[in-house]
This record gives C-alpha cells, structure tokens and sequence, in this order.
C-alpha cells in the first residue's frame, strides 16, 4: 500500500481527525508547528473599562464579561459555575452541548488568580464552546460520528491554543451534523432544535454553536464554515457569526470536510465580540488586524464607506420579509453616512456549482474507504459522498477553475465599493418535519435555500460576517450578510458593529428564554 494511503487508513481506523495533507505528504504530521508557540500573546489588546455593575452571567457577552471581571463583580469561576448549571438544567443544553472540557474549572480559579494579582491576560476568564471537529487536549472529540469512537485528542487545535494562551477558557464541546456535514437528525446524538422554535432547525453545521449561544449558554464559541455553517447558524439563531477569510485562522486540529473550501471562525453575540477576540485566534500575528480591531471597539465611524448592494442571485430564492428587512438595514446604514452603490449583475450559479461539486468530491476523497460500513453513516453524508464519488476527475478540476473565476469575477465588481451587503438566508429557520424553508408560502428544500447566498464565499475565500437584521413572518430572527475583499475582516466587523449600535437586534433572546 503506498505511503500516503496507508497514512490515511491508519488515521481513519484510529478515529482520528485527518489532516488533508496526509493525502499529499505522509510526513507533515511530523513537521508540524508548535502552535500553542506561537501565539498572538504579544499584540496590544484593546482597553478594557471597568463595568460600574453586575450584570447576570448568561446574558454577559465577551466585552461585558471582560469589564464585570474588571470591575470585580464576576469571577470566571462564577461564570463557569453559572454556565453550566444552566447546560444541565435546559432543553438547550441537554442538545446544543456534548460534553464538558475537562480542567475548565481549574482554568477558570487560575484566571480567578489572575485577576487578583494584575496579571490577567487579553482574553482572562472567557469560556467559550468548541464545535466537536475541533481538537481540544483531552476531551473527547468525537465529530458527530459512530466511528470514532470516544477520541482523545492529543492536543489542541491551533486556535484553541491560541485563544487559551491569552487566557480564554474550552468549557464544552458543541454539537454538530457528522463530520460537519449530514442532515440535522444526527445519527449518534440526536437533533439540535433552535431555541426560538423547537420544531426548527437552528441551521448545519455548527448546530451546537449557534444554538447554545442563542440559548445564552455561551458567549463565544467556535464553529467551521464550508458552505455556510458559521453564518447559517447564526442568521437562524439571531447571533453573530464570522467566516474569515480564507486560511486567516488556521485548520490545524480540525477535522476535515473539504480542505479547499473550509473555514474556521468565531460565533458570539455582537460583531463587537467578534472584534475583540479575532486578533488572538489568527494563524499568524498580525497588528495591522489587532489595530482595525481597536477601531472597532472604539466606535471608528462608517461615514464614506460604500456598499454594495446586489441586483440579482443574492436577493433571488428570498422571502419578502428578508428582503424587507434586509432594504431596512441599507437604509440604517445609509443614514449611518454609507453610500449604497447597486454592483453590476453577478454571474453566481457556475461558483456555486463548483462549490458543491468540490465540496463533495473532497469529502468523498476522505470518507469513501469507510464505506463498508456505509449503515453507521447519517444519511446525509452518504447521499453526498456517493454525489462526490459519482464526479468525474476532469469535472473536479473544471470547478477548482472556475472557483479561481469566481473569485476574480467578484473582486472585479467589488471594485468601486468597500464591502457588499446581501440577505442572509433566505427564509427563516427550517421546519424538521418536511426539512423545507418557507419562502413566501412556497415550501423549498434546504438544499434550495441554506447555501444559497453562503456558499459562494467559501468558494471565493472572502470574509463574510452574518448578524440579526429583524424577525420575519414567524416571529423568527432574519440576516444581512457583508462581505469584505481578502483580509478586510475588521471592515466587515466595523460595519456591523456600527449596525448593531444602532439596533438591538442582537440583543433579543428567544420568548421566556431567562423568565
């Protein structure tokens, strides 16, 4: 058996997350960085400002919990106690959270300490969740999967690392569809319900993530995004979710769905939160992002930007309400001093068909030696891994080509604009009965719909950040998505944190959700 096979075969017995560079280069495992090394402990953090009171822990974001601990009217281990209390006690908890993070407790007295003595680091004390194909050092991470058994990881995934060396604290391992794709009924732990409606879905794949953070349960959390599976969550569950820009945070330690499209970012409450924590969780240092950042919290105007605003595809597949409240946020912006700017017609249908043609080609390249024992997989899976298994070489690389087209072809229409504003989904949460999203009384697939305005940015690699823009016909929260060029992450946030200081659309949480 040739080497780099063997290598993929022994990962795959051992329920192991494989790193897609085994496929090309048996020996990278043993080349590796030391991550937890190379930290970005040595960036200037944004000032912290004591809170004057206390505020409930579970309603606390990551700024607010950082100015209570501040001011000395919260303890991480407060936090940590309250949290998951509140996990074992809900409906939400019972669902959106696996399995604790064992030495969290400890964590949390250490950052107690920390506190105490002045030494406290950028992010002291702030638990956060980790979606379950995100290795975390000695807890059990599992990938939504019969087949891996109950994995240890060996160690923590580079932005786990990262994000605990200046003091952020892995409390809990989040749920998500099997091995970050499948179908919302999750073979091996069940179904993930949205917490504004348990007969919806709270969007795939970071379905733990975006549930447990809108049930209050967290205030930050890790997810992926291959297809939408950071942004999908959080438009259905009314939070705030970045997909960074490609390879901006790095994939080591992640289980692999589709190593050309996949992403890893972070899901919070406010692009304010986002904000703060995305220049510690970067593959590499970077300063120019931590200073951008800085602006962000510090309230750095959005007057003269120019946004584009989409004639076709993106506001195509959507029901009036979305639209309704997605014009409603341009009009915000506008009177923010944004200047809306109408792009040219974009050709999205080809990228986003080679999008689910790479996507399921590379997932087939990963998972198809286990199909002899096809009946553990979720059904979802299977269906497009046989999809990718079906694709001839030549289609396969035709895609990689016009993914090279499609992100020529966006760039060239975003070149009289700072950033593009599209609706999110284009429905609100799906119904698990029919596994269809309702637009404008039309029942469409969720294959029709979730991916529709999301996909096309993995594809592309550019930053795309989604937060709540309202409540459509069900009462449930609605999106807008805005997307940057390569690298301007921290433009994206500072829309949005202009957007939401002028709405409270992020505050809201799900009906009797803490009466």
């Amino acid at each position: 058996m040739p080497a780099a096979e063997a290598s993929v075969q022994s990962h795959l017995a051992a329920g192991e997350a494989l790193d897609p560079l085994t496929l090309i280069d048996p020996g990278a495992a043993d080349r590796r960085f030391d991550y937890a090394a190379v930290v970005s402990c040595t960036l200037e953090a944004a000032p912290i400002e004591a809170a004057a009171s206390v505020m409930p822990p579970r309603q606390a974001g990551v700024d607010e919990l950082l100015s209570a601990y501040a001011g000395g009217h919260l303890t991480p281990s407060d936090v940590l106690g309250e949290l998951s209390s509140a996990i074992s006690a809900t409906r939400a908890g019972h669902e959106a959270v696996l399995r604790l993070v064992p030495g969290a407790l400890e964590a949390a007295r250490d950052s107690d300490l920390r506190f105490r003595r002045g030494t406290a680091r950028p992010l002291e004390g702030i638990p956060f969740g980790v979606k379950d194909i995100i290795d975390v050092a000695d807890a059990t991470v599992t990938s939504g999967s019969h087949f891996t058994g109950n994995r240890i990881a060996p160690a923590d995934a580079a932005a786990v690392a990262e994000l605990r060396a200046v003091g952020a604290i892995p409390f809990c391992m989040t749920a998500t569809t099997e091995f970050a794709t499948g179908s919302p009924h999750n073979p091996r732990f069940g179904t993930v319900t949205n917490p504004w409606d348990e007969t919806r879905w709270t969007g795939g794949s970071s379905t733990g993530s975006g549930a447990g953070l809108a049930a209050r349960l967290m205030p930050l959390a890790l997810g992926s995004d291959t297809g939408g599976s950071i942004r999908v969550p959080s438009c259905w569950c009314g939070t705030t979710g970045l997909k960074p820009s490609r390879e901006r945070v790095s994939r080591r330690g992640v289980a692999p769905l589709s190593w050309t499209l996949d992403h890893i970012g972070p899901m919070a409450r406010s692009a304010r939160d986002i904000a703060r924590v995305l220049p510690f969780m970067t593959a590499e240092p970077d300063q120019v992002l931590a200073d951008q950042c800085r602006d962000v919290l510090g309230n750095a105007s959005v007057d003269g930007l120019r946004l584009g605003v989409p004639v076709n595809w993106f506001i195509e597949e959507v029901d009036d309400a979305v639209l309704a409240n997605w014009q409603s946020a341009l009009k915000t912006l506008e009177g923010l001093g944004c200047t809306l700017v109408p792009l040219p017609a974009l050709d999205i249908g080809a990228g986003h068909e080679a999008g689910w043609v790479i996507l399921q080609c590379e997932l087939a390249a990963l998972h198809s030696p286990r199909l002899d024992r096809s009946d553990l997989f979720d059904k979802g899976l299977l269906h497009r891994l046989n999809n990718g298994l079906q694709v001839l070489a030549l289609d396969y690389i035709r895609a990689l080509q016009v993914r090279a087209e499609a992100q020529a072809g966006f760039l060239k229409a975003m070149a009289d604009v700072d950033l593009v504003v599209t609706p999110g989904i284009g429905g609100e949460a799906g119904r698990f009965d029919s596994l269809t999203v309702d637009v404008n009384g039309m029942a469409k697939s969720f294959q029709e719909v979730i991916s529709r305005n999301t996909m096309i940015f993995d594809v592309t690699g550019l930053p795309a950040l989604m937060l709540p823009s309202g409540f459509g016909r069900c009462g449930l929260p609605t999106g807008i998505q805005i997307v940057g060029r390569p690298r301007a992450d921290a433009l994206c946030l500072r829309l949005g944190a202009a957007f939401q200081e002028a709405t409270d659309f992020h505050r809201q949480t799900p009906p009797g959700l803490l009466s």
